[in-house]
């Protein structure tokens, strides 16, 4: 680790200009601070001061900005930070605001170890919530629960019966339905499959309850609508959740017409406790609407944006739904699933390229990766895509022949630390020891040039942004396995991380201007946190606490 001194002529002081008339409100003093600056260098710093309006006019030594704040603001407040240590707002490059806010008003099986145990919280559920007509959650994983299969809708019959039950898997990409469900749905064994989705099937060609990826839709569509007040109350549980585990920033992966309105609407009356980067879930109904005006680069002093779009090339591979170039490992006869053919992808991604949008598509397996770098080397020269820097979300499983191209192209890696400690347990076994060189393989990505935003996919993930720092630099799970690292080779430098979650993570929306790091002229987003985590063993990164969190200035975190 290299540590650059503070140099007031390159750190402290912004444009004059732009500061004559600012009022240094607040100074920080004590902190044991730690940013990155436009070079990519980490620096320290031990006061920092920001205005009225939440913008930085001065960071570096104690002697560097007492000079310049009393010249500028001798009543400024002062806050002893008492030697804590002081880090930039930490930015999740792909989260689900709404998806996490209704985990935590729902049932949550994350924890479940078993089908047993999912199947009695579910019933413990279900008798504790008598007035809900569906019976809703999320986070369960077959995989954890070694079961070698998919649940079924018998198994959670015996768990509820009389009203439906949907329960969606921990990636998301497939669901889980009890016999009621499937009935309200009009799933009978002769549904045939939709386009881009399957229906589990035992082997007499009966429907099991389970739905992969577009098949869900056909559960989604006749789920009860979410009141107004039902999604204000999902928002703000989220954003408290945000708050708490130092995130200022979320790049929200795919939003409707709803979402959007909210955000405005939250960001109208300072309600908005954390910036929102929003996607516009695909190039339908939502983004005729939305689009119309063409993207919103900025709205409330930066607190939303809303100039990407967020598209789907294949599923997960937990699910099997990850589209692959060759035959699953564990599943000779499936590929997984490749949502849209050639031209209907180009399509999609030209229309939005179009109307001036960054275009972010997930994929996850080779095949959907391959499927759409080709399409942005088609599209981007003639639809200015070095301007709008497009990204591929989680770029899980890449041929290594291919990661070459996202530098080549300009293709923002827009990856989950977490995602690999959660997948170590069948990754392997899906995709083979030879297609795992191009797996989660961060350093490679790194070493090609290629840019890398760091995010957690939450709530597949936990928001924590510790728990995706700790599983970058260690490639190890909460328990500290594999011993050495799952793969270390591609194991990421706690310098590296920080970047990911800060600077890199601003640029991938368009903001590296504006947070990221905390330097002149920025916005005061800062996390105060409970111990250094370059004196630390890397190990006990995943266990800080944060203590504050602000975002332009304003505390919209303390812990009690």
């Amino acid at each position: 680790m290299r540590l650059f001194p503070l140099q007031c002529s390159l750190f402290v002081v912004a444009s004059l200009a732009a500061l004559n008339t600012a009022q240094a409100d607040t100074v920080l003093d004590h902190a044991n601070g730690y940013t990155l600056n436009s070079k990519n260098e980490l620096v320290r710093f031990t006061a920092l001061a920001f205005d009225d309006s939440g913008r930085i006019i001065a960071v570096g030594s104690a002697a560097e900005v007492a000079a310049y704040v009393n010249a500028k603001a001798p009543k400024a407040k002062h806050i002893d930070m008492k030697n804590k240590t002081v880090l930039p707002g930490l930015i999740d490059a792909h989260g689900h605001i709404f998806g996490l806010g209704d985990m935590l008003t729902q049932l949550d099986l994350s924890s479940s170890a078993s089908l047993a145990d999912a199947l009695k919280a579910t019933a413990s559920y279900a008798a504790a919530n008598p007035g809900q007509s569906w019976l809703r959650g999320r986070g369960w994983n077959q995989e954890i629960w070694k079961l070698g299969r998919f649940p079924t809708a018998a198994e959670l019959d015996g768990a509820v019966l009389e009203r439906p039950v949907w329960l969606e898997r921990v990636d998301g990409h497939a669901g889980w339905a009890n016999s009621a469900a499937l009935k309200l749905a009009g799933i009978t064994n002769g549904t045939p499959d939709p386009v881009g989705g399957k229906i589990v099937r035992d082997a007499a060609g009966k429907a099991t309850g389970v739905l992969v990826d577009a098949a869900q839709d056909l559960v989604n569509k006749v789920l009860p609508k979410q009141t107004e007040a039902a999604a204000r109350t999902t928002l703000e549980r989220a954003l408290a959740e945000i708050a708490r585990v130092g995130l200022t920033s979320v790049h929200d992966a795919g939003i409707d017409t709803g979402n959007d309105r909210l955000y405005r609407d939250y960001a109208d009356h300072g309600k908005l406790t954390a910036r929102v980067y929003a996607m516009i879930g695909g190039t339908e109904r939502d983004f005729d609407v939305l689009a119309s005006a063409g993207p919103l680069k900025s709205y409330a002093n930066d607190m939303y944006a809303l100039r990407a779009v967020k598209l789907y090339a294949d599923g997960a591979l937990g699910s099997r739904g990850a589209a692959l170039s060759a035959p699953y490992s564990d599943e000779p006869k499936s590929h997984g699933l490749l949502f849209r053919g050639d031209a209907q992808m180009r399509a999609m991604m030209e229309k939005a390229m179009q109307k001036g949008y960054q275009v972010n598509v997930h994929a996850i397996g080779d095949a959907g990766n391959r499927q759409v770098l080709g399409a942005y080397r088609t599209l981007a020269p003639a639809t200015g895509g070095s301007l709008l820097r497009h990204r591929i979300e989680h770029a899980q499983v890449v041929a290594p022949a291919d990661i070459a191209q996202f530098k080549n192209i300009g293709i923002i890696a827009s990856m989950q630390p977490t995602h690999a400690t959660s997948d170590m347990n069948m990754a392997e076994q899906r995709i083979g020891p030879a297609r795992m060189k191009g797996a989660y393989a961060w350093r490679s990505f790194m070493k090609q040039g290629a840019r890398l935003a760091c995010g957690s996919d939450f709530p597949v993930e936990s928001p924590n942004p510790f728990y995706g720092i700790h599983a970058a630099v260690t490639r190890q799970d909460a328990a500290g396995m594999p011993a050495g690292g799952w793969h270390a080779e591609q194991a990421m430098t706690l310098t590296q991380a920080l970047r990911c979650f800060t600077l890199d993570a601003a640029y991938a929306g368009h903001q590296e201007n504006a947070i990221g790091s905390l330097e002149a002229g920025k916005w005061a987003d800062f996390i105060v946190i409970d111990q250094d985590l370059f004196k630390i063993p890397a190990a006990a990164i995943r266990n800080t606490v944060v203590l504050q969190t602000w975002v332009a200035g304003r505390q919209v975190y303390g812990q009690k």
